[in-house]
């Protein structure tokens, strides 16, 4: 805000602000350098319709002391459940909870402690000592850790919330916010540049180690589709070989490729199909991002099989290529794949 505003005009540039940039951007800062407090409160109570401080808490977020509150509460939660199930609150724990029931109170648990640790992100405002408190709540180590472990439960209960009808069972309720997952920050380009100075420097004066750059893969939702060959890319590399980002780059493109083309060799053996022949097929897919069931008849036709021996082929062989064709296709809607997945 660099100009004196009121009532509806500052409401709208308000609106502009926090106006949603994609799913990753689900709310904005706003600075004004125009010291507007009072039309601020005049604008907010007339839009509300209400008056003074009840204007206030429908229109403004907390003070950041009080959010700090609310994590305490939450992270007191999701200890208190952990410890109900007879385990202790850790991120490598949570692989000992059994049932989807104790599962899904996870997800709810520590999706709250992750709601409101991204608010705490959005104050600008924050002194050394409630950072501090912050930290001392849940530690970065451990949050980051906790990210992964939900990211991974989540992905297993969603693609089963896809695949159960029964409305009674406990992951049927559940809203996995992968929104609250994605920073804006951390991006492609920003982990290239990460991998880079993880591999440009001698171990002892590395400024992120391999653990910590894994972690925050792990954490991030973006990554999702392609965290496992990060991963094992970054996995290939020395520390301290003092490669620039050119090299990095190239490299991660010519890792996924080889890797891509022995899974796909893989499951041309295994089906007995002509690895080219699938590779047509594939590239036929991602080009258009539409599934063309023809095609896979056409595919499948060299094998001489009977209609319903091929009709059970053509599901078994894309229940194979289903993963591999997601992650190719790098977030890209493929239409008519869902009806593939079983």
């Amino acid at each position: 805000m660099d100009r004196h505003l009121k009532y509806h005009g500052l409401i709208q540039a308000f609106s502009r602000t926090n106006r949603v940039l994609h799913d990753a951007k689900p709310c904005g800062n706003i600075l004004d350098f125009r010291a507007q407090g009072e039309a601020v409160d005049d604008a907010i109570a007339l839009f509300s319709g209400e008056a003074g401080e009840r204007a206030r808490e429908i229109w403004l977020v907390d003070p950041a002391p009080v959010v700090v509150e609310k994590l305490s509460e939450a992270v007191q939660q999701l200890e208190d459940f952990m410890q109900s199930q007879g385990v202790d609150c850790r991120p490598g724990e949570v692989a000992s909870l059994k049932g989807d029931e104790a599962r899904a109170t996870f997800i709810n648990c520590f999706r709250e402690v992750q709601r409101i640790r991204t608010q705490l992100d959005q104050y600008t405002d924050l002194d050394p000592e409630l950072r501090e408190t912050i930290d001392k709540l849940l530690p970065e180590d451990d949050l980051r850790a906790f990210r992964g472990v939900y990211l991974d439960v989540a992905q297993e209960l969603k693609a089963r919330q896809e695949k159960t009808p029964d409305p009674n069972d406990p992951i049927q309720q559940l809203d996995f916010e992968f929104v609250l997952f994605d920073s804006a920050l951390i991006d492609y380009d920003y982990i290239m540049k990460l991998i880079v100075r993880f591999t440009g420097q001698p171990p002892r004066k590395q400024k992120i180690s391999r653990e910590q750059l894994i972690g925050l893969l792990a954490g991030n939702a973006k990554f999702l589709d392609e965290r496992e060959d990060m991963v094992e890319y970054i996995n290939t590399l020395a520390e301290g070989k003092g490669l620039d980002e050119q090299v990095i780059r190239e490299g991660y493109e010519r890792f996924k490729a080889e890797k891509n083309a022995r899974e796909l060799a893989a499951i041309a053996g295994k089906h007995g199909l002509s690895t080219k022949a699938l590779q047509g097929f594939i590239d036929s897919i991602l080009s258009r991002r539409i599934f063309d069931p023809d095609a896979l008849t056409e595919l499948l036709r060299p094998l001489g099989l009977g209609w319903k021996v091929r009709a059970q082929k053509e599901l078994e062989l894309m229940d194979d290529l289903t993963p591999l064709l997601r992650k190719q296709a790098e977030g890209q809607e493929i239409s008519g794949l869902e009806g593939c997945e079983q």
